[in-house]
């Protein structure tokens, strides 16, 4: 199925889960955030919530600075 992960066509299994996008996405960097067609997503449902075509997401990784 097609996805946009931070404004990209992305291809990816039927059965994703958000989990499984930002263990593949991030390098399973456990410091970021997911909105799934503009709502977050708690950390909590990222296994049991599955992505479906056409879904928009945002991966996004805090930054330091000032």
């Amino acid at each position: 199925m097609q996805v946009t992960v931070n404004g990209e066509a992305t291809e990816l299994a039927a059965d994703t889960t958000v989990a499984d996008l930002v263990t593949a996405h991030s390098g399973g960097h456990d410091r970021v955030a997911v909105a799934l067609n503009g709502d977050v997503v708690p950390r909590s449902s990222w296994p049991a919530t599955r992505l479906s075509p056409g879904d928009a997401l945002e991966v996004l990784a805090p930054t330091a600075g000032g």
